[in-house]
């Protein structure tokens, strides 16, 4: 089913006034996460305590150890290769809305921000 005249109009607005001030957000769609040299090198020390682990667990045939060892190793490569989010401190200068708590849904949440915008604020 096409769309009409109108929604054809109303969705072109849309996307111009997206692109023109959301440019950042299109283009950066992972924008916030990034690799931290803290966690590869938390990893890396979890990976060889647990390479540490799993060969003594194997040359003194102790199971345990070597499973805990295995285990370390995993951990530390999960933790090495898992991006950290970036948290941004709230800005002074933002306003808060009065509907915009934070134990208000997404949706909520966005359609306020969407309301902000139209304003002009």
């Amino acid at each position: 089913m096409p769309l009409s005249e109108q929604e054809q109009r109303l969705l072109d607005e849309m996307e111009r006034h997206l692109m023109s001030h959301d440019a950042d957000v299109v283009s950066a769609p992972e924008a916030g996460r990034t690799l931290s040299y803290r966690n590869i090198v938390y990893g890396t020390i979890l990976v060889l305590a647990g390479l540490g682990g799993l060969i003594v667990g194997l040359s003194t045939q102790l199971i345990v150890v070597g499973v805990i060892g295995f285990v370390l190793m995993l951990g530390g490569v999960i933790l090495a290769v898992t991006p950290s989010r970036t948290l941004r401190a709230p800005s002074a200068a933002r306003p808060r809305s009065s509907g915009s708590a934070p134990s208000a849904s997404f949706m909520d949440r966005m359609n306020d921000r969407w309301d902000r915008r139209q304003e002009g604020r």
